[in-house]
């Protein structure tokens, strides 16, 4: 997988003019590197670094206490350690980048991640480089996904879909949020995710917000349930979300679930090389009003390595679709107007003629039932 990533990255700095690429944030490093640093995103001043040159040599920097796990998975790479109490990161990263012959090159890093003060050693040590921002460039190839990662997509989003509908299959009248997201995350792991992030489930009258943990708040019948969890595996994430009814549904939620329903099907018809991000949105948004419904900013958004990324399906900006991008799409209102929001998020890749559905485990065409 990572080979064909650094052949683009390699490709990419060429156009640019640049000498090498410095990727420093978690999306990125495991975007080029393959693998996760496991306390990279816990602890920034642990800084590691994954360095790419034109000609298409690697070298990793990473913190002392990481270096056997990165070693572990570099496959063949040359793995340099900086000791997290007797060094400074970026010291260590210009001796690495100088042994390179890169002392004067121009380097592209990440300015939108990497601090004020650390880019100040880095300068410091290296007074004769020049650093560029490659944050663009990285996010733009991350827009276009390898088969291989379009393949690793497919398997998160199954493994979402399938421990959601498995953790509301097994709830009951009287299960507390609690226990919904017990049997969700132990889903999850037992299919071979290993995190997770933004664990929602939200029922009843807390359906409404957007992005809230469980409660110890129990089911009631006549109750609405959203869940959604972005289950991860090597720094990607794949976000699913479904809604459930609890015993009979409330005056509304079968028309208003059925609006949702065709603006999913509308929205995988229009989805194909070269379609506006726009255009689908507004057909979202036209779709929605039939119920007289409060729109939202956005319909979709790419996903991967964050769980937002370029392009959006919204109302701020329209890009034509490409193949190889991968979309989280989730029609959904908040707020009805009626005491309950719902969504229906799901996950679908642009392909040479239209798309594919990653998340493909459960029909949504009704609403999930809860005994």
């Amino acid at each position: 997988m990572r080979a064909e990533i650094i052949t683009r990255l390699t490709k990419a700095m060429s156009a640019s003019g640049l000498d090498a690429v410095v990727a420093v944030s978690p999306e990125n490093f495991a975007y080029v590197s393959g693998f996760v640093v496991p306390s990279l995103s816990l602890m920034r001043w642990r800084h590691a670094a994954y360095i790419v040159t034109a000609s298409g040599q690697c070298r990793v920097l990473v913190v002392d206490m990481e270096e056997t796990t990165t070693r572990a998975k570099a496959g063949g790479v040359e793995v340099r350690a900086w000791s997290e109490f007797t060094e400074k990161p970026m010291a260590v990263l210009a001796r690495l980048l100088s042994d390179l012959g890169l002392a004067g090159a121009r380097i592209g890093t990440e300015f939108d991640y990497l601090p004020a003060g650390a880019f100040g050693e880095l300068t410091a040590n290296l007074p004769k480089a020049t650093f560029e921002p490659a944050d663009e460039m990285l996010a733009r190839l991350r827009q276009i996904k390898t088969p291989a990662e379009v393949e690793h997509m497919r398997r998160l989003s199954r493994v979402a879909d399938r421990a959601i509908r498995d953790a509301l299959q097994q709830a009951t009248v009287g299960s507390t949020e609690m226990d919904i997201a017990a049997a969700l995350t132990r889903g999850i792991f037992e299919q071979g995710a290993e995190n997770f992030k933004l664990l929602i489930v939200a029922t009843g009258e807390r359906s409404v917000f957007p992005n809230v943990g469980p409660t110890q708040r129990q089911l009631r019948s006549g109750d609405i349930c959203r869940v959604e969890i972005f289950a991860m595996l090597d720094g990607y994430h794949a976000g699913v979300c479904r809604t459930a009814r609890v015993g009979p549904p409330p005056t509304h939620a079968e028309a208003i679930w059925r609006n949702l329903v065709e603006c999913k099907y509308l929205t995988l018809d229009m989805i194909k090389p070269g379609a506006s991000s726009r255009a689908i949105y507004e057909a979202f948004i036209r779709h929605l009003s039939k119920l007289k419904l409060p729109p939202i900013s956005f319909l979709g958004h790419g996903i991967g390595l964050h769980l937002h990324e370029k392009p959006y399906l919204g109302a701020h900006s329209d890009v034509p679709l490409e193949t190889g991008m991968v979309l989280g799409f989730e029609p959904l209102v908040y707020n009805t107007g009626y005491g309950f929001g719902m969504q229906n998020k799901d996950v679908v890749t642009v392909t040479e003629h239209g798309c594919s559905l990653l998340s493909d485990v459960t029909n949504t065409d009704n609403l999930i039932e809860i005994q």
